[in-house]
């Protein structure tokens, strides 16, 4: 392999770790042997040392002025991905003689249920396992609970495809979030949330660090005891993510991703437009197959992140993932428990890397149809 084919960057539709911005990558690029101002590489410096203490802080603000987050709201970077989440939530917030309200829609919310029942009663407010996981509740089923620990949602499911359209709103209920895929995707209406996690590989950075977006309100209602420290809530909010060493790297690319969708995209609105219409190029397409293609959620439903869809038959799947492949679209095989195809369209995926799919697929049905 020469030099230029190691180097050269293939359209990136992997679900995560998933594809960052190019000047993010290419200032990180230009700092990883001397961090500024610092004398060492990102990877060398103390966690402690001043210059790190200003990248997280910078970090944590960005998040804040991207979802304009009101007072009285932590931001914490925590390590373990969404999956440690799952059992530290309950941990921290259920017990047995309390019920904590689920809303099953795809895989991910599964394994959430799956590690809440080790604490407490769950109860499935709903499920959409028996219509395969295409929609999404409405606000009425929120609105049907009148106590328990929390309520809580998956706002967008990386393996079906399907995203909540609207921010649901509790009736006194606290609403956790698990916004791992769709983070930072488009504004929100961040009072309508007691807890937001996303862990940061799929749309803010690399992996290693998850995010946590808490109000305090809702860090007081902890009824966790004797918790392990590195799952107690409290200590780490204490500590400002600071207990013990963080995930230093993952950290310092966050900031610069967030700086990226502050200064060079204009926001939380401005990506979302961009958003909107990348994800339409590729419904369009498959609305207009004729049933050639198939496509998993309910369009009400559909995903901007993640879009989901069937070929007539698992050889053609397999024909058009080895020609895709040839004309440099990476990450496009379905997850594998489902399997299928998705493109993963996060906020850093470029536009042209869309209509390049676009025509891919026109052209593979003209050809195969």
């Amino acid at each position: 392999m020469t030099t230029a084919q190691a180097q050269k960057r293939v359209y990136n539709f992997s679900a995560g770790p998933a594809v960052l911005p190019v000047p993010v990558l290419k200032e990180v690029q230009e700092e990883m042997m001397c961090l500024p101002g610092a004398g060492a590489s990102i990877l060398e410096i103390s966690h402690r040392s001043k210059n790190f203490e200003e990248i997280i802080e910078s970090a944590r603000q960005n998040i804040r002025d991207l979802l304009d987050l009101p007072e009285g709201y932590h931001v914490l970077f925590l390590q373990g991905g969404a999956s440690t989440q799952f059992s530290m939530i309950p941990m921290n917030f259920h017990s047995p003689n309390s019920q904590a309200h689920y809303v099953r829609c795809g895989a991910w919310s599964v394994k959430a249920i799956k590690e809440a029942k080790r604490v407490g009663p769950v109860n499935v407010i709903w499920d959409g396992e028996p219509h395969g996981y295409k929609t999404m509740p409405t606000q009425e089923v929120f609105e049907g609970v009148k106590s328990g620990s929390y309520v809580h949602m998956t706002s967008n499911e990386t393996i079906e495809g399907v995203e909540f359209p609207y921010d649901p709103k509790t009736t006194g209920v606290p609403l956790v979030c698990d916004a791992s895929s769709d983070f930072l995707h488009r504004k929100l209406d961040v009072k309508n949330y007691s807890l937001l996690y996303a862990g940061a590989q799929k749309n803010v950075g690399p992996a290693g660090a998850t995010i946590v977006v808490m109000s305090d309100e809702f860090l007081q209602k902890q009824v966790g005891e004797n918790l392990p420290t590195m799952l107690d809530y409290k200590m780490m909010a204490k500590k400002e993510s600071m207990y013990n060493t963080p995930p230093a790297f993952s950290i310092y690319v966050i900031e610069k991703v967030t700086r990226w969708l502050k200064e060079d995209v204009g926001g939380l609105d401005a990506i979302y437009e961009r958003n909107l219409a990348k994800a339409k190029v590729l419904y369009d397409v498959i609305d207009q197959s004729e049933g050639f293609y198939r496509g998993h959620a309910a369009p009400e439903y559909r995903s901007l992140m993640n879009v989901t869809f069937r070929l007539p038959s698992e050889d053609l799947e397999k024909t058009f993932l080895a020609e895709s492949a040839k004309n440099d679209f990476s990450g496009l095989k379905g997850h594998r428990d489902v399997g299928g195809l998705r493109a993963s369209i996060y906020n850093a995926f470029p536009a042209d890397g869309v209509d390049a799919l676009a025509d891919f697929m026109k052209d593979f049905q003209k050809r195969n149809g």
